[in-house]
């Protein structure tokens, strides 16, 4: 049975951003760029027992011009930055960079002169991933993660300034719950109370409830700095 036998008249209509932005997310080739430990638990996600071939992504190509996901698996030390971010340059648009564990993230336990405080201060980073080592399925995670947002990338500025005008941002709700069989993803989903967090990038933003927001749809708007600072038990400065 063809995808062809599922469709009414054989005729599917869709967007050329959506048909670009499929073909992207569904062809991610990975640099090999593994630093230290996290490398270890990137390498298990591309062996058979994980399998990112399922992805389209079990090819880690060794030449930056074959590839256009960088995944930093480790620490970055000030001697390694300059080469990260030639390997980066060299790599075709469209390319993302995802900052796997809290070394490349953050810096980790490493707080000294020799390591980089974020592999963010180096090159743009588009999905952070926290753990020391974070497992392969984590991993796996912020990879369907950055497919989502690579599905809901605007093409041309026409577009990007509708996307930034309207407010919208791509839902990230966890793999285990998105791909889950439609009842039983309801069911997690549904009268799931989900707490009025202030959201400093937007302070124009006002609260709402925002209980079934994953599942009805609605836009859920966010509480003022003050009633924020009433929730938490401080005071607005």
């Amino acid at each position: 049975m063809g995808v062809e036998e599922n469709l009414p008249s054989g005729v599917l209509l869709t967007s050329v951003e959506k048909l670009v932005n499929w073909t992207h997310k569904s062809s991610l080739w990975p640099a090999t760029f593994g630093l230290a430990c996290c490398a270890i638990e990137m390498m298990t996600s591309g062996a058979p027992r994980y399998d990112l071939g399922r992805f389209g992504m079990e090819v880690f190509r060794a030449s930056p011009r074959q590839a256009d996901l960088m995944i930093v698996a480790g620490r970055v030390s000030n001697k390694m930055a300059p080469v990260l971010r030639q390997i980066y340059d060299q790599m075709p648009e469209p390319r993302w960079v995802l900052a796997m564990g809290v070394c490349a993230s953050s810096g980790g336990m490493f707080n000294n002169y020799a390591i980089v405080q974020g592999v963010d201060h180096v090159v743009p980073v588009d999905m952070y991933l926290p753990g020391c080592p974070p497992r392969p399925e984590m991993l796996i995670d912020a990879i369907l993660k950055i497919h989502a947002k690579i599905q809901d990338e605007p093409l041309g500025q026409k577009r990007a300034a509708e996307l930034a005008e309207s407010g919208y941002r791509t839902p990230m709700v966890p793999s285990s719950v998105k791909y889950a069989p439609k009842h039983k993803r309801l069911g997690a989903l549904k009268n799931t109370p989900t707490p009025d967090v202030p959201n400093y990038l937007e302070p124009g933003a006002q609260p709402k409830d925002t209980t079934n927001a994953l599942v009805t749809g609605e836009r859920a708007e966010l509480p003022t700095l003050a009633e924020a600072a009433g929730l938490t038990g401080g005071e607005q400065k």
